[in-house]
């Protein structure tokens, strides 16, 4: 079978196609026809070992996954083989199989195509448990994303709404905040790119300020971080909460505490991969509540665009670029 693989440490154009050994499945582990893997922000940390964890090498990126099951392994009763499923892996999911922790699996209805399927749990997942878990986000309250048009922030933007919030999008372009409107946010701010002198990073806490007049935005989630983040931090409502839920913008930034003293705010990491293996019991319940909105027709996953695993580092460097809209998705034929 072939399978993208990570030899070295570096960007996309280190990774090269290989066939390797197909899997078999062990005790407790599931075999999975891999059909669809979801791009997101941790490939292209995890392939530089910038990320949070730093598998042994030769790996595959690739943290979702949907497909076909195609052999389980002892004590596994919760899947079997010919079940349609989709899987959050950490890594691996590159690949035309991939065996592992049954446990991780979650079978998906018929109606769900499996493009959607491998868009679905990285993106909801962190975006529910950060909104529900994290911010106890309520109706009436207001709530700035930024970056809301990748794949947390656009998954974000539809679960605030379904929640009863008034959802202020924040991204770098008209086009992608055509796309957030599209998709329930209320109203939208297109922000420049940086990097900031401190006159920009004024002129940016400004445009953060006006777009969540009058009062403040009640809860911030930021999935992009670097110079961003202190600007909009001075744009939170009092006793407000502000989200770190990732970097994408670059670098990890410096925030002066004065402000959360100042704004009487909370600041809040959001670690999803890490509470679902802290809390796998209500990661299910989780889960579980999110199918059911997805068959509502509550949330969709937008996918914007799919490459052939041929040209799957071609998508991780794509999505690197910050010029991707929703989700991008790598197909297995």
């Amino acid at each position: 079978m072939k399978a993208l693989l990570s030899k070295e440490v570096g960007g996309p154009d280190t990774l090269v196609l290989e066939d390797v050994p197909s899997p078999e499945a062990k005790a407790g582990q599931a075999v999975v026809e891999v059909k669809a893997i979801g791009v997101n922000f941790p490939d292209v940390l995890i392939i530089e070992d910038k990320y949070q964890f730093k598998p042994e090498r030769p790996f595959s990126p690739g943290g979702e996954i949907a497909g076909i099951v195609k052999s389980v392994g002892e004590g596994v009763t919760h899947v079997k083989p010919g079940d349609r499923v989709l899987g959050n892996t950490g890594w691996g999911g590159m690949a035309q199989e991939l065996a592992l922790d049954a446990n991780r699996l979650v079978k998906i209805p018929d109606s769900m195509p499996f493009d959607e399927a491998a868009a679905f749990i990285m993106t909801y997942g962190t975006s529910w448990h950060a909104l529900k878990d994290r911010a106890q986000l309520k109706a009436g309250q207001s709530l700035l994303v930024l970056g809301a048009a990748g794949g947390v922030g656009l998954a974000a933007v539809e679960l605030a709404k379904a929640m009863g919030a008034k959802v202020i999008a924040a991204a770098s372009s008209q086009e992608k905040i055509d796309l957030c409107l599209a998709k329930g946010a209320d109203s939208g701010v297109v922000y420049p790119r940086g990097p900031f002198d401190k006159e920009g990073q004024r002129a940016l806490a400004q445009l953060f300020k006006d777009a969540t007049a009058p009062n403040g935005a009640d809860v911030i989630y930021d999935a992009i971080g670097d110079a961003y983040a202190e600007p909009a931090l001075r744009s939170i409502a009092w006793e407000g909460k502000y989200l770190v839920v990732g970097f994408a913008a670059g670098e990890i930034p410096k925030i002066p505490l004065n402000l959360a003293l100042l704004k009487g705010c909370d600041i809040v990491g959001v670690f999803w991969g890490a509470w679902v293996g802290k809390n796998p019991e209500k990661h299910r319940e989780s889960i579980a509540e999110l199918m059911k909105m997805y068959e509502a027709g509550k949330i969709k996953p937008y996918v914007s665009e799919r490459f052939p695993l041929s040209r799957a580092a071609d998508a991780i460097k794509h999505l690197a670029s910050r010029k991707a809209m929703g989700k991008v998705v790598v197909t297995v034929d």
